[in-house]
């Protein structure tokens, strides 16, 4: 996928692109040295060509942690009380010897912010913190389906969108290739239920 991204690029720019930020989604700190091991390699071994050696920085998202921020004077926040955008933390509670930050990028309305947690496993770019942490930060103003910045890098909410529209389009193919089927009341469930309502014609439309 990552050659055919290139590619494109190189189709429409008529240049291939010379340095890549790589944000990647749903792994856990135990999964880190397998994204380091296999599939950082796995990326340079698919684009590499010939004198092509583009440089890459990889930063892992994490959404589903349980730190929260609070400011130290809840009438700076507003009616929320939450911590303004922008709000950058990369020292006493990341890790000390690993590039690791949290971002909170967005205005909370409603209950308590939320911040992501960076952490950049690989970077030849040499990016400080400062400069790294306004790239994300102006990414999140991209969104096309948001006129406001958003609590993630919007190329993690785009691969969302895509892997949910995927297996979307999965069932409804696995629903058309299999025999139709009447499960029985006892192995009926509301999502099986709707997902019959939804994708099989009624026989009295």
């Amino acid at each position: 996928m990552c050659l055919d991204l290139v590619n494109t690029y190189a189709r429409l720019n008529k240049v291939k692109p010379k340095k890549i930020v790589v944000f990647r989604d749903g792994v856990s700190e135990s999964q880190f040295d397998m994204v380091l091991n296999e599939e950082l390699q796995d990326l340079k071994n698919a684009i590499y060509e010939g004198n092509y050696c583009p440089t890459i920085t990889l930063v892992v998202t994490q959404k589903r942690h349980h730190t929260h921020l609070f400011l130290e004077n809840e009438r700076e926040g507003g009616a929320s009380s939450n911590m303004p955008p922008r709000t950058v933390v990369d020292t006493t509670i990341v890790h000390p010897f690993e590039f690791d930050f949290y971002l909170c990028s967005h205005h909370g309305n409603l209950g308590t912010s939320k911040p992501t947690h960076y952490y950049v496993l690989w970077d030849e770019h040499n990016f400080t913190s400062d400069k790294l942490q306004k790239l994300i930060y102006d990414l999140c103003f991209t969104f096309a389906r948001c006129t406001k910045h958003v609590s993630l890098v919007p190329p993690v909410y785009y691969a969302d969108l895509v892997a949910y529209q995927g297996r979307l389009f999965q069932e409804v193919m696995n629903e058309l290739q299999s025999p139709p089927s009447v499960p029985s009341s006892s192995t009926l469930t509301p999502a099986v239920s709707l997902n019959e309502r939804f994708y099989t014609p009624h026989r009295d439309l």
